[in-house]
């Protein structure tokens, strides 16, 4: 019974609370409403029976005597928080509110009484001094990215690049590779190279090229390492691996005849020819092919007439072996000579076996024994001294031991087992080339294995083309032309380079390509070269490109050299300096041409020639080369490439003056000025200067100079003539008219 017990309990405490508090006047009752029950006081043992039910039984055996914490007291409101009026907890203060620093009531209901009491949190540890103190605070947010020129940290991440993969196979790749070629190689799909072409920013077809560089990048990263080589040399490789022994045969030996030229070389030459006369051997066509050959014994015997050594050292620059024998020429009379020397040393580097043909021993001073002392010197040791090279004794103006000298080669030739096979497809190297005016360029040919035949495609460095002709040695049309035999062919576009290989293919759209890219990478190379010469440098020292001058000085003594050297280098100015990077004596070699290419320098020769191979180089490496022989034209030169810094300077010479004595308006003509020649001439197309109170007010050209009215090309002093001057007409009488001219004048260094 819930009800009764709240009523009851509460009766007393209302009548304590009205008996602590005054009387208060009752309000009338508003109108419409009951009137209000009488409070009925309760009946005094009804009150002493529940003042006794709300005394605490007694306890139990095995019961707390107290009651929980938390539980409800019996006679008083289970949600004592509740409670509201000035005698709440909390002691006097606003209704229903807590006194100062006291809990705040709560409200609404309660916990439940079931629930148990837990300990209150401890308080946050926060500073006194701040507002907020004791606040629940939320985590500030980082405004350092929403700063404007701050890059936000967050976003993608880069992909860490993979580990490359361990290399387990070699290819071989040339250049101008397509991706699907190399995609061949690799074994992989195309479409996997390309993926990985355009992740390095490469948009690429599967039949576009590829540069070396970027292919070896490719290979790695798919496991495999890469061996370069030449187009050339990749499909003799392929051929070589099919070809078996049975389709050698034997083929001509070549030989290169080398030596000093004043040691009989050429007269050699010649009478190997005369000597084959005879024997249907002739042709003049020999001079113009540079190379030929000669039968002895039903044996062919190939010979490349060369200007020294110059075609053997790009021959071997350029890796190609042509030579397989070299026969030395030395005099006699004369003995070895650095020329000499140097054939040897060539011969060696292309590791060929050598022969020494000791000519001219028809002569009365002639000593064979000492030439052979002279080589034996530098490591030749003859055969009939106990080594191993052979030493023939000829005559080229006697014609004697020519023959022994042929078959001296045919048994060289025979302890190499020279073979080639006929039916392959053919590989040649040009020996010359040049440009005919009726037939077009034209290129001598040396071929090294297999068959040459007309209508054959082939590749010849950045040349791709058709042999619409052959023509032997002889100068007779042919349709093939064997191994080791010399040919000048016919159907190039363009000039090749001498010392190319030539390859027959049979893939003419590979071939066309690759001759396109390397067409396009020669023309890019020369468009990079920019080597100076004396009539760039003016321009360059105009804009402020250059201001050093490198020169490298050879002459033909050591005191010119040196008087040069200090008498440029005195020529330096502030402006300009002059700096001899190497002063020598001697010709100018491909040395001193590479020099200048690496410094970019100019070569002054002084009294000296370049030599062709130097000058084969200049002119490939864009090397300006200046001989002189005369010192003061060398200076004079050298101060008018220096004074091409300086800007021109325009001096202004006087003409003459006229005074203005009367002003005539002549209408469709304008403002004339009749006026008297006080000084001097005043031209038709000098400039003049209009003085007035001597201040300049115009300055401009003349339109017309009349005498009376006859035009005039000058009026000199002492004469009256007319003057108008164009787009000016406030002419006024008194004034003076200038005139004057501005001539070009060259800048003068200063020392």
């Amino acid at each position: 019974m819930p009800r009764p017990q709240n009523y009851v309990s509460q009766a007393p405490r209302a009548a304590q609370q009205q008996g602590d508090r005054p009387a208060q006047p009752t309000r009338p009752p508003l109108a419409g409403q009951p009137a209000a029950r009488p409070v009925v006081p309760p009946r005094a043992d009804i009150l002493a029976r529940l003042q006794q039910q709300q005394q605490p039984p007694k306890a139990m055996p095995g019961q707390p005597a107290a009651p929980r914490p938390g539980a409800p007291t019996p006679g008083q409101p289970i949600y004592p928080g509740a409670r509201r009026g000035p005698g709440g907890p909390g002691g006097p203060g606003r209704p229903g509110m807590g006194g100062p620093g006291g809990p705040r009531p709560m409200r609404g209901r309660g916990p439940h009484p079931t629930t148990p009491v837990l300990e209150p949190p401890p308080p946050a540890t926060t500073d006194a001094g701040r507002r907020d103190a004791g606040k629940k605070r939320t985590p500030q947010r980082d405004r350092t990215r929403d700063r404007e020129g701050i890059l936000k940290p967050y976003g993608y991440r880069k992909a860490e690049p993979e580990p490359l993969p361990v290399i387990d196979r070699e290819i071989t790749i040339s250049d101008g590779v397509t991706v699907k070629e190399l995609s061949e190689k690799l074994g992989v799909k195309a479409s996997l190279v390309i993926k990985r072409l355009v992740d390095k920013g490469i948009f690429a077809t599967i039949n576009q090229t590829l540069e070396i560089k970027l292919s070896e990048e490719l290979a790695r990263e798919f496991g495999a390492s890469t061996t370069k080589m030449s187009y050339e040399e990749e499909a003799v490789q392929v051929v070589d691996s099919s070809e078996v022994a049975g389709d050698l045969e034997n083929r001509p030996p070549v030989v290169t005849i080398m030596g000093h030229v004043d040691h009989g070389k050429t007269s050699l030459l010649d009478a190997i020819r005369l000597t084959n006369v005879a024997a249907r051997e002739a042709g003049g066509i020999t001079q113009h092919f540079g190379a030929y050959h000669v039968e002895i014994n039903g044996r062919k015997i190939v010979f490349i007439d060369t200007p020294g050594h110059e075609a053997f050292t790009r021959m071997r620059a350029r890796g190609s072996k042509v030579t397989d024998i070299v026969v030395v020429v030395v005099a006699a009379d004369d003995g070895v000579m650095p020329q000499t020397r140097e054939a040897i040393d060539h011969a060696r580097a292309a590791k060929v076996p050598i022969i020494v043909a000791v000519n001219k021993i028809d002569r009365d001073n002639a000593q064979p024994e000492r030439v052979k002392q002279q080589l034996t010197d530098i490591g030749l040791m003859p055969e009939d001294w106990g080594g191993d090279t052979p030493f023939v004794h000829v005559s080229a103006k006697q014609k004697q031991n020519l023959d022994l000298l042929l078959e001296m080669i045919l048994l060289v030739a025979d302890m190499q087992e020279l073979k080639a096979n006929p039916a392959r497809p053919a590989v040649a190297t040009v020996l010359e080339a040049q440009l005919d005016r009726g037939r077009g360029p034209v290129a001598t040919l040396l071929v090294r294995n297999g068959t040459l035949k007309v209508g054959d495609h082939f590749l010849c460095g950045t040349v791709f083309g058709r042999v619409r002709a052959l023509f032997d040695d002889r100068g007779d049309a042919a349709r093939e032309v064997g191994p080791s035999m010399p040919v000048e062919l016919l159907g190039l576009e363009s000039l090749p380079d001498v010392g190319d290989t030539l390859q027959v293919v049979t893939d003419l759209v590979k071939a066309r390509q690759i001759a396109e890219f390397r067409e396009t990478k020669a023309r890019e190379a020369a468009m990079a070269k920019t080597r100076i010469t004396l009539d760039q440098f003016h321009a360059q020292l105009r804009e402020g490109e250059t201001k050093e001058l490198n020169i490298i000085l050879k002459a033909d003594v050591g005191g010119t050299s040196e008087v040069l050297s200090d008498t440029l280098q005195k020529l330096s100015t502030e402006k300009v300096s002059i700096r001899v990077i190497m002063a020598g004596v001697g010709a100018i070699t491909q040395s001193d041409v590479d020099l200048a290419s690496a410094s970019n320098a100019i070569i002054i020769g002084f009294n000296v020639r370049p030599e062709r191979k130097a000058t084969e180089a200049a002119e490939l490496e864009k090397v300006d080369i200046r001989l002189h022989t005369i010192i003061y034209e060398l200076t004079d030169e050298i101060k008018k490439a220096m004074v091409g810094m300086l800007e021109p300077v325009f001096k202004e010479s006087y003409k003459g003056r006229a005074e203005v004595r009367e002003v005539f308006r002549i209408s469709k003509v304008g403002t004339v000025a009749g006026c008297y020649v006080q000084d001097g001439v005043v031209p038709r197309d000098a400039q003049i200067r209009l003085l007035r109170d001597n201040i300049v007010v115009h300055t401009g050209r003349l339109e017309s100079l009349k005498r009376f009215k006859n035009d005039a090309s000058e009026v000199k002093s002492g004469f009256e003539c007319g003057i108008a001057i164009a787009g000016y007409n406030d002419l006024k009488p008194g004034d003076i008219i200038e005139a004057f001219t501005k001539e070009k004048v060259a800048a003068v260094l200063e020392s």
